[in-house]
């Protein structure tokens, strides 16, 4: 088994679990980190997939290289845009739940 192999099996690996956190869990920080599993296993898939191209004979395209990085950068930001609505969402309501029917305030809770 070569290290690209172990890499793309490592890729698929990540991205099965980012799907299965993503599809699983009600919590939404832990939507974010399944997200971000996801998205780092399609980083690296994409790069081994790249990488092999040019193991191939194929010229070297730095295209996929460049998107993998730019790729990096945007999910980094939108993991901190994610954490920051996560927050204010937990400032206003004391609550990180976007379900209507469960209370925010604690009081309320006993009425239901």
């Amino acid at each position: 088994m070569t290290a690209a192999t172990l890499a793309g099996l490592t890729g698929a690996a990540l991205v099965g679990l980012g799907l299965y956190g993503l599809l699983v869990h009600p919590h939404p920080l832990r939507k974010i980190v399944g997200f971000n599993l996801l998205g780092s296993g399609v980083f690296l898939v994409f790069g081994i997939i790249a990488r092999k191209g040019a193991a191939a004979g194929f010229a070297a395209d730095p295209v996929p290289q460049a998107m993998v990085i730019t790729g990096i950068v945007i999910a980094f930001s939108a993991t901190a845009l994610a954490v920051a609505l996560l927050l204010r969402l937990y400032a206003v309501g004391r609550t990180t739940s976007l379900r209507p029917d469960v209370a925010s305030d604690p009081e309320d809770r006993n009425d239901a």
